[in-house]
């Protein structure tokens, strides 16, 4: 991993359709409003493309904690543009403050972490795990 800056800064866009909202998503009783879940996988994608440029060959940056609160509801066919900013690196651990608009208003916000992993590696560990299980998968 190249050294990687405080404040770097990364975008994620996304157009909300049916299938993003918390009534098709989650459950049906629950109102047709961008479910929260989408909104986080927004903000994910908005801190991997913050560091994404720092990253070398065989490397990933994988999520490993979330908290984030929804704020506000979105209705289907408004965009939300979720920003992530490096507040904090440790190491291979990198800290993010996050937030997401829709066209009106902020809709969430808080902080997200990924880590910084081998590709080989964990293809390494994920066919150990394999030959553990039962069922062998």
């Amino acid at each position: 991993m190249k050294p990687v800056p405080l404040g770097a800064k990364g975008r994620f866009t996304l157009d909300v359709k049916p299938q993003h909202l918390a009534n098709q998503f989650k459950d049906p009783t629950l109102p047709p409003v961008l479910a929260t879940p989408v909104m986080i996988l927004a903000m994910e994608n908005a801190a991997l493309n913050a560091v994404r440029s720092y990253l070398e060959p065989g490397e990933a940056a994988v999520g490993t904690a979330v908290d984030v609160r929804h704020i506000a509801a979105t209705p289907v066919g408004q965009r939300v543009t979720a920003e992530a900013e490096v507040t904090g690196v440790d190491g291979r651990r990198l800290v993010f403050a996050v937030t997401a608009h829709d066209e009106t208003e902020e809709i969430g916000s808080g902080t997200h972490e990924r880590m910084v992993i081998d590709l080989g590696r964990l293809e390494q560990h994920l066919e150990a795990k394999r030959a553990r299980s039962p069922t062998g998968r």
